[in-house]
C-alpha cells in the first residue's frame, strides 16, 4: 500500500470510515477535537491537518489491520466527501498552525500527547540536536523558560539567527530558536505602542527562519506551520514588504509538501500586491518581489509548467537589473547572480541536466557571498551529474558543497539521499571514494 505523503481531510475522513468510527470515536482515538476532525469531513481537500495529526493519522494507518487498509484504498479511489479538489492558500494552510482548532480544547494531557507525536515524527528527521526542542517551543512555548529581551535585544537576535542560517551554522540556529520562540511572548508584551509593528516584523522574520531550518532538516509539516505564523504576524504588522517576505517561506512549504500549483498562485498574487502597494519604490520592495518571483518559477518548474517558469524567471531578471547589484536585502540573497543560480535549479527540475551543468559554469563564483547559496549550487550540480550519469564530477561537487558548509551535507536528508545514490550508482574505486567522503561528511549510507 502507497505511503499517504500529505494527509488531507479527505484522507483523514477516508480512513475514519475504514475504521468505521463515527467523528466522536475517531477524534477520541487520534487525541483530536471533535470539531476538528468533522472540519475534515466536510472540507475534504480543502483542509491540511496540522503535522502533529498528520503524524497520528500515519500511525493508525500503520498499526491498521489488512482489511481496514484495503477499505481506506478503495474509500480513497471512488472519494468520500464529495469535496473538489483545488483548495485556496488559505484553506490549505489553516489547518496547518496548532493555534488554531483542536488545540485549546485537548488541555495538558493533550500537550503531552503532541509533543510525543511530534517526538515521533521527529524520528524520520535528520538526527540534528534541539530538533525536538524546537518542535516543542513551535507548538507550545508557553511550557519552556522563557528569556525576557527587549525590542532592541529581540531584533539582534533575529537577525543573528538569520547570518548563522546564511552561513549555513544551522546546529547553532537550532540552538537560537530554542530560546528565541519563548522570547517572543515577552518581547512582545514589553514594546511600548509605537514597537508593535516592528515586533510583529521581527516575528515573521522569526517564524521564517524557523520554518526554513525545518526545511533544511527535513521537516516539511511542522515548517508549514512556521510559515502559517509568519504569514499571521506579517499580516498583523500591516508593512507589505514583511507580507511578501513571509510569503517567501510560505512558497517554499507549500511546494515541500507538494502544493506546487498553490505556491506558484500565492508567488505571482503576492508579488502583484506588492508592486501595486509600493511601486517597488525601495530596495527592500524589488529585493523581496524578485525572491517571490523566483521562488515561484521553481514552483512552476517542479510542476513541470515551463512557460511559467520562463515568465517568472524574466520577471525576475528585470527585477535584478532595476535593483542594479547583487545583494541581501531583507535577507533575500537576490540580483542578478541569485537568478542565474534559480535557472541551474529550475533547470534541474526541469530534467535538463546538461543545461543545469551549462548555465552553473557561467556562475560567477565570487559573487556568491553566502555559503547557503553557494553550497545549494554544488548540490544542484551534484545532482545534475548524478542524473547525467557522470557520477565522479557528482561526488566532486558534493566534496566542493561540504567544503564550503559541511552542515548543508550533514543535516539535511535530501543531500544525503544524493550521496546514497551515488553509492548505490557506483562501483570499484569510485564507489569507495563515495564511501570514504559519507565517513568523513557523517553520512550513514
Amino acid at each position: 500500500m502507497a505511503a499517504v505523503t500529505t494527509w488531507t481531510g479527505r484522507d483523514a475522513n477516508a480512513l475514519r470510515k475504514a475504521l468505521r468510527m463515527s467523528v466522536t470515536a475517531f477524534a477520541e482515538h487520534l487525541g483530536a477535537a471533535r470539531r476538528t476532525v468533522a472540519k475534515w469531513s466536510s472540507q475534504g481537500y480543502k483542509v491540511i491537518p496540522r503535522a502533529d495529526m498528520q503524524a497520528a493519522l500515519d500511525t493508525v494507518l500503520a498499526r491498521a489491520t489488512p482489511d481496514v487498509r484495503e477499505r481506506f484504498e478503495a474509500l480513497r479511489a471512488a472519494g468520500t466527501s464529495g469535496a473538489t479538489v483545488g483548495a485556496t492558500l488559505p484553506d490549505a494552510a489553516a489547518d496547518a498552525d496548532t493555534g488554531g482548532e483542536g488545540h485549546t480544547d485537548l488541555g495538558s494531557d493533550g500537550d503531552v500527547r503532541r509533543r510525543n507525536l511530534l517526538r515521533g515524527a521527529a524520528i524520520g528527521v535528520a538526527a540534528v540536536p534541539n530538533v525536538v526542542p524546537l518542535l516543542d517551543a513551535l507548538i507550545s512555548p508557553r511550557h519552556s523558560n522563557a528569556v525576557a529581551l527587549s525590542a532592541q535585544q529581540f531584533s539582534r537576535a533575529v537577525a543573528t539567527a538569520k547570518i548563522d542560517y546564511q552561513a549555513c551554522h544551522y546546529e547553532r540556529v537550532l540552538d537560537q530558536l530554542v530560546t528565541l520562540l519563548p522570547a517572543l511572548t515577552s518581547a512582545t508584551a514589553g514594546a511600548a505602542s509605537e514597537q508593535q509593528t516592528q515586533i510583529e516584523v521581527l516575528a515573521a522574520d522569526l517564524y521564517h527562519v524557523v520554518g526554513s531550518v525545518l526545511l533544511k532538516v527535513g521537516d516539511r509539516g511542522m515548517a508549514l506551520v512556521a510559515a502559517e505564523r509568519s504569514t499571521q504576524a506579517a499580516a498583523a504588522s500591516e508593512d507589505p514588504v514583511a507580507v511578501a517576505a513571509s510569503a517567501r517561506i510560505m512558497t517554499h512549504a507549500l511546494m515541500s509538501n507538494g502544493h506546487d500549483e498553490q505556491a506558484v498562485t500565492l508567488a505571482e498574487s503576492t508579488a502583484g500586491i506588492l508592486d501595486r502597494d509600493t511601486r517597488l519604490a525601495s530596495t527592500e520592495a524589488v529585493a523581496v518581489y524578485g525572491a517571490l518571483v523566483l521562488r515561484g518559477a521553481v514552483a512552476a518548474a517542479r510542476s513541470d509548467d515551463r512557460d511559467t517558469a520562463q515568465a517568472m524567471l524574466d520577471e525576475a531578471s528585470r527585477a535584478a537589473a532595476r535593483l542594479g547589484y547583487d545583494g541581501n536585502d531583507r535577507w533575500t540573497g537576490f540580483g542578478a547572480t541569485n537568478v542565474l543560480l534559480h535557472r541551474v535549479n529550475i533547470a534541474l527540475a526541469l530534467g535538463d541536466a546538461g543545461t543545469a551543468i551549462a548555465i552553473a559554469r557561467t556562475v560567477p563564483l565570487d559573487k556568491v557571498t553566502l555559503a547557503e547559496r553557494k553550497a545549494s549550487l554544488y548540490v544542484d550540480v551534484a545532482r545534475a551529474y548524478t542524473q547525467w550519469g557522470r557520477y565522479e564530477h557528482g561526488l566532486t561537487s558534493l566534496s566542493m558543497a561540504y567544503e564550503v558548509a559541511p552542515e548543508e551535507i550533514r543535516c539535511r536528508p535530501a543531500v544525503q539521499r544524493i550521496a546514497a545514490d551515488l553509492a548505490l550508482l557506483t562501483k570499484g574505486s569510485a564507489r569507495t571514494a563515495v564511501i570514504d567522503f559519507a565517513r568523513v561528511a557523517g553520512i550513514r549510507l
